[in-house]
């Protein structure tokens, strides 16, 4: 049997988040394998309620863990490492990160118990980490979080290069410069795959670096005449290190509020890639300082509600609190979905007073991922036989295959449980794996067709009701049903008790009920059901979800 090279998205093709990616190697069903990435992707009110975490379903993955040589995180990111501690022990494999990352990631198995040992530090190309089949090296790559990487994965059918997460920039802050060389020299002999990041292919305009935000935020923060606050993602170190400079030649000293925004620069500190931050001062200090003199650097700038500026904008955090004259800088783009909660903190914070400052005007926020210019340069670096788009949604990756189209260059649109096999002249859908979602619910994960949530967005829309009903050990009645709501109005039509009009219908058919019936606890159940349901229409113009407790004494 001819042995293949396939490329199969589990997550972070057809979607931005949640990245996981397999290669692999060998005869079709043994392959040899190595996974890309295990990250994470959030949930919504809408339409995950109460859901913590949103993680790629792993099955096909799971049941090949033999197959699997290892495991290569390109960043630090949540939506590539996010759930890597959730899903170790499942795949067994050693972790292969850069120093930075390796950081992050022994961070989280450490915290589900799993020894920090399993994660291998790697140096960059030309190191090169043998895995079964694969020969695979890190690529520096600028991006919004340091020691970000591309992959070069050497295979028996030809070399491939994984971008990662990327945009061009020659002078980022913090981490690597982009480094056209390096690309140029593993693309010299040909390249049989790139598989490229598409988050920003129909931005037209050529990518800005993360160095020119300086002036604009240093200028906002000397003409400010209060107390100021930025938010960021905490991941940026970049970011955080532009904005604490800045206040610093504001004449403001920093305060950091939010675990992950601690824990990131905590990281970056030790691995020495964080250098010249100046130093914070603890809440209770920039208590006893003129508001003049403070900033604070804060989580939350996707409108988290459990964030430091969410809570922020509902009064006060840490003792911390905003008035009139303060300024509020976001300087981050709102992930599309997430407009609804950044929007109402940023309401919040108006009727405080705050003057709020956003990114609309592109003063205060570059993108870390590549716009059509960059992507088009690094097209023709590479020269690839095969484009395949990555980390985008459908749009992304249909849009990003024209514009390989139109560079010459064969495309393929790949999206989640797409096997693709990257063997011969010609790319070619393989196979179809089925995919899907994994909530972590709490402390557990629920499969996303479980019904749990689809259970919990009913209750949500429509409403509880719990009838009880008690027979004795003759099958008949112990007196009538009982009704308990939650999340219904007490009151219906003309004023009439809902709990009292569902059961007074509840009533009726029970004492028209044959003995048969009165026997049979399933259609008993599916009755009463039925008859609370159709009376709570009539009279409220809703449905509930209805839970039907049927107790027999002995």
């Amino acid at each position: 049997m001819t042995d293949r090279l396939i490329y199969l998205p589990l997550g972070g093709a057809g979607e931005i988040g949640m990245n996981a990616y397999v290669y692999g190697y060998g005869a079709p069903g043994k392959e040899r394998l190595i996974v890309v990435d295990l990250g994470v992707t959030f949930p919504d009110m809408d339409s995950t309620p109460g859901v913590d975490l949103i993680l790629p379903d792993i099955s096909w993955l799971e049941a090949r863990r033999a197959q699997i040589e290892g495991i290569f995180i390109t960043h630090a990111h949540e939506d590539h490492v996010g759930a890597i501690g959730h899903y170790w022990q499942r795949l067994g494999a050693p972790v292969y990160a850069r120093k930075f990352t390796a950081n992050i990631a022994r961070r989280k198995l450490e915290e589900f118990g799993h020894s920090p040992n399993v994660v291998k530090v790697v140096d960059l190309y030309p190191q090169v980490i043998d895995c079964g089949p694969f020969k695979v090296s890190y690529l520096p790559i600028s991006h919004s979080i340091p020691e970000s990487a591309g992959l070069l994965i050497d295979t028996p059918q030809g070399r491939v290069l994984h971008s990662g997460d990327f945009k061009i920039d020659e002078t980022p802050v913090v981490g690597d410069p982009w480094n056209a060389a390096i690309w140029e020299e593993v693309s010299k002999n040909g390249v049989k795959a790139l598989i490229c990041d598409s988050t920003n292919v129909f931005s037209d305009a050529p990518g800005r670096s993360e160095a020119s935000l300086a002036p604009a935020i240093t200028a906002m923060m000397q003409n400010a005449s209060g107390m100021v606050v930025a938010t960021t993602f905490a991941s940026n170190i970049a970011r955080l290190k532009t904005l604490a400079m800045a206040a610093r030649d504001a004449g403001r000293s920093v305060v950091l509020l939010g675990r992950a925004m601690q824990r990131m620069v905590e990281a970056a500190t030790q691995e020495g890639i964080l250098e010249g931050f100046p130093a914070v001062i603890s809440p209770e200090d920039a208590l006893s300082m003129p508001r003049e003199n403070v900033m604070l650097l804060v989580t939350g700038s996707q409108g988290e509600r459990r964030a430091a500026s969410a809570q922020l904008a509902q009064g006060s955090y840490l003792g911390l609190s905003l008035k009139d004259g303060d300024t509020f800088l976001f300087s981050s783009k709102t992930i599309p979905g997430n407009e609804r909660g950044v929007i109402r903190i940023m309401n919040q914070l108006s009727e405080l007073g705050v003057d709020v400052i956003d990114d609309a005007a592109g003063k205060y926020h570059v993108s870390g991922h590549a716009n059509r210019p960059d992507l088009e340069a690094l097209h023709k670096i590479v020269k690839p036989q095969v484009l395949v788009p990555m980390h985008g949604e459908h749009r992304h990756l249909r849009e990003h295959v024209k514009v390989a189209k139109a560079g010459g260059i064969t495309g393929i649109v790949a999206v989640n449980g797409m096997m693709i096999d990257l063997s011969g002249n010609a790319p070619k859908v393989a196979e179809y794996i089925e995919t899907g979602r994994t909530y972590l619910d709490g402390s557990v994960q629920v499969g996303a067709m479980d019904g749990i949530v689809r259970d919990r967005i009913r209750m949500a829309l429509n409403g509880h009701m719990i009838v009880t009903l008690i027979m004795d050990e003759n099958d008949e009645p112990l007196g009538d049903p009982w009704v308990e709501i939650s999340g219904l109005s007490e009151m219906g039509r003309n004023n009439a008790s809902l709990v009292e009009v569902v059961e007074q219908d509840l009533s009726q058919f029970m004492n028209r009920a044959n003995a048969k019936t009165l026997r049979d606890d399933v259609k008993l159940e599916k009755e009463l059901r039925t008859i609370a349901r159709r009376s709570a229409q009539s009279e409220i113009g809703k449905k509930p979800e209805v839970t039907v407790i049927v107790s027999r004494l002995a």
